[in-house]
């Protein structure tokens, strides 16, 4: 906190461009809506994404992605001192720790590569637009724009999201204060 000509300026965690999208994440990540996120937004989640791209529960990717999704969010609850859900702002402060904490899991990379290969439903190793669109249908985005962010996801300009380019986007999520990287943009937009 500043003092400036007898004014109080408080730096709010709205300010911080990695709270900004991890509030986002919050959001979108809080599938019933009652304020937290605990184990069973995840497995809606999970069901989703296999739902949205028709893989059966047996499959390796569905599979990779539970246990991904089991590990990241026991990452989550160990930074958060084990509670059983977390608040936005619980949320935000685990999420920052499990990032950069590698000692157990990186979730960030190996949460990433499962999402990836569910999202790339034909085996090719990149993501078309029809496949891009499935995921924003997994979390619910139906921001007209939204899919804009494919085109900037796709940083060659070939017409699809390669792993390198996924896998590099998320980092940009977690790391990158910079609003306009394409990183930035997998929930919609975001202003300061």
């Amino acid at each position: 906190m500043s003092r400036e000509r007898g004014t109080t300026m408080t730096m709010t965690a709205t300010t911080d461009p990695i709270a900004l999208k991890l509030d986002q994440l919050f959001t979108a990540t809080d599938t019933d809506r009652d304020g937290y996120v605990g184990w069973s937004d995840y497995q809606r989640i999970v069901d989703r994404y296999l739902s949205s791209y028709k893989i059966d529960r047996n499959d390796r990717r569905a599979q990779a992605l539970t246990i991904g999704y089991q590990m990241y969010w026991m990452e989550l609850l160990r930074h958060a001192d084990g509670q059983e859900r977390l608040s936005k702002e619980q949320f935000r402060q685990a999420n920052r720790a499990a990032s950069v904490d590698t000692s157990r899991f990186n979730m960030v990379e190996g949460l990433a590569h499962a999402i990836f290969d569910v999202m790339d439903t034909n085996g090719d190793n990149a993501i078309s637009k029809t496949e891009f669109k499935q995921y924003l249908d997994v979390w619910a985005i139906s921001d007209p724009s939204a899919m804009d962010a494919f085109t900037e996801l796709d940083t060659d300009g070939n017409g699809e999201i390669s792993r390198h380019e996924f896998i590099r986007a998320i980092r940009e999520f977690f790391y990158s204060s910079d609003l306009d990287t394409p990183g930035s943009l997998f929930f919609g937009r975001l202003s300061r």
